[in-house]
């Protein structure tokens, strides 16, 4: 339960938290950024990291010059590891798909498995970028790309393309917004906004799917 209430600790004021690592690492923070952004989209066991609201935090906190945090480099890393992080997810659901299931299954639930490959179904090659900007699917989209054998070539065009989009729309708006008195004594909100935000399309297919279910 303390392990619980820290995590969302963390989640909720990853602004306060983001700066005070900027202070007590220095440019090792950049390597911090790098490792969770690649752990939340290439290691399907991760998938309750934060990603949206990191990438957001991390525009909001390089907009503030005390932090000593460069929006060029913080973004360049994590698209890297956004891009990296979901090549290795592909290979190791191509691979090692059924075997990542059997040994995590608590972690790698059938129901996400499936949710995902139907997002991926209903959108095609689209629903690597799509996923980008959803919780959780974000994390299994390229390791059901992988065990579906998507054609590779075409799976790394969706893939980069993603993660430009990605890094490049969220990442400005924590540098707008981040400075806003409003998100920098109330992020906690925006964070839930943020996640309540991203929610949106998969509760928009269960509501279709229900739908036709009823049908």
């Amino acid at each position: 339960m303390e392990t619980l209430k820290h995590f969302l600790d963390i989640l909720l004021h990853l602004q306060d938290h983001l700066f005070a690592l900027t202070k007590e690492y220095g440019s090792w923070v950049y390597a911090i950024l790098f490792g969770i952004i690649f752990a939340e989209t290439g290691l399907v066991i991760t998938p309750v990291l934060p990603g949206d609201s990191l990438v957001f935090a991390v525009g909001a906190v390089a907009a503030n010059p005390e932090s000593g945090l460069n929006i060029w480099v913080a973004g360049g890393l994590m698209l890297v590891a956004a891009i990296l992080g979901d090549t290795v997810n592909y290979w190791v659901g191509a691979k090692l798909g059924t075997k990542v299931q059997a040994w995590f299954p608590r972690l790698v639930r059938q129901s996400h498995i499936d949710k995902t490959h139907a997002f991926c179904e209903k959108y095609g090659g689209k629903a690597i970028i799509l996923a980008r900007f959803v919780p959780i699917v974000r994390t299994f989209a390229p390791f059901v790309a992988g065990m579906g054998s998507m054609n590779y070539g075409r799976f790394m065009m969706f893939n980069v393309a993603g993660a430009i989009l990605w890094i490049g729309l969220i990442l400005p708006c924590g540098w707008y917004f981040g400075e806003r008195e409003f998100v920098r004594r109330r992020f906690e909100v925006v964070v839930i906004g943020i996640i309540f935000v991203s929610l949106i399309p998969m509760f928009i297919e269960w509501v279709k799917y229900r739908r036709q279910k009823a049908g």
